[in-house]
Parts: structure tokens; C-alpha cells; sequence
């Protein structure tokens, strides 16, 4: 393995404040939104859905906090890029969302979303970017998320390394098998994991 990329919405970051910004934003009550959300991963629509379903529009004035993070995010990008892995953080993001994350000055190396790539997860050439930007082999890229439907199935039909995260409403709501990714519960079990990959 050489190269190890990032998912960020309930990968990276814990989302719970910013939907709930969403919902301050929108005129509901936080349990509407989850609701919706819910509604709209059983459905197997795309998360922008959730504004649909509540008369709005997703609002580029909500982005990400510090405080977001995920307890083990930073120990994990510092841990693997200290170990020399190349680094990326890629999702399907705003480009807001981009330049909050490139401001974080974050051990990585590349900060991408698909806004700025103008190609977006499931699609197979997000995937083949991830490749391009990481200078590596398929084989030798791991793509982290917490989607079976936009990160781990696609990520495998794509030849990378594909893990799951289990956390985040996606992970837990959406029911199949393991769709030959590996599967972990913290980002401390990486790097460990890619050994038996």
C-alpha cells in the first residue's frame, strides 16, 4: 500500500452539528432533518435530496468546524503520513467545503472534492482521479469511507484498496455483504488493516 485516501462527511468529520445547521437554516427541528436523511438513504438518493424533501437548498454557508472531527481523524492522517504514505482527502464535497479542509492545514497531500474535479463519487473516474492524483497503482491506493454505495463498492470495481468505516448514518442504515472491502470500526486499525488486503 502506498497511498491512502479519505472520504470526509462521517469519515473525517462527525456531521451531527452541520446537519443540524442545516436544520436552524431550513426552519425545522434537527429530528426532521434525520428523519429526512434516514428517508433518503433508505431510498438510495443522492444526500441532496434531504433539501428537496424540506423545500430548501443545500447552503453553501454551512461548513465544517474543528471541533467536527472525529477523535482519531488527525492521530490517523499524521500516523500514516509520518509513515510515508501519500495522503488524500477526497469526497463529494463543495468546493466551500474544499478550501475549509485545505485551510485546516492538514497532514496531507492533496485536498480534493468532486466539486472542484467536476466528476463525483460512485462514478468510476472520481476513482481513476484518486489513482492519478496518488501516483500509484490501483492496487496500491486504499480509499476510506463510510458508504457501501459511494465508497466501498465503487472504490473495489475501481481495483483500489476499498475500506469501510462503520460509523455514520450510511454505515449503519445501508444492509449488505461486505462487497469485498475491508471493514473497521476506528481509524486507529489503520494501517493494520491493509495487511490481511
Amino acid at each position: 500500500m502506498k497511498a491512502v485516501f479519505f472520504d470526509v462527511g462521517e469519515t473525517l468529520v462527525d456531521e451531527t452539528r452541520y446537519w443540524a445547521e442545516h436544520a436552524e437554516r431550513l426552519g425545522v427541528t434537527p429530528h426532521v432533518v434525520w428523519a429526512a436523511l434516514g428517508a433518503t438513504i433508505s431510498r438510495g438518493e443522492h444526500h441532496r435530496r434531504v433539501f428537496e424533501l424540506l423545500g430548501g437548498e443545500p447552503g453553501d454557508e454551512v461548513v465544517y468546524s474543528p471541533e467536527d472531527f472525529y477523535p482519531d481523524a488527525l492521530p490517523c492522517l499524521e500516523r500514516l503520513h509520518g509513515a510515508g504514505y501519500f495522503v488524500g482527502i477526497a469526497g463529494n464535497q463543495s468546493t466551500q467545503l474544499e478550501e475549509w479542509a485545505r485551510g485546516q492545514e492538514l497532514p496531507v497531500d492533496v485536498v480534493a472534492s468532486s466539486a472542484s474535479w467536476g466528476v463525483e463519487k460512485p462514478s468510476a473516474e472520481f476513482f481513476a482521479r484518486v489513482v492519478a492524483e496518488s501516483g500509484a497503482a490501483p492496487y496500491e491506493v486504499a480509499y476510506v469511507g463510510d458508504r457501501l454505495d459511494n465508497d466501498v463498492v465503487p472504490a473495489r470495481e475501481a481495483g483500489l484498496v476499498a475500506v469501510q468505516i462503520r460509523r455514520g448514518p450510511w454505515a449503519h442504515l445501508q444492509v449488505g455483504p461486505e462487497a469485498g472491502g475491508l471493514r473497521i470500526r476506528s481509524l486507529d486499525e489503520l494501517p493494520e488493516a491493509f495487511d490481511g488486503a
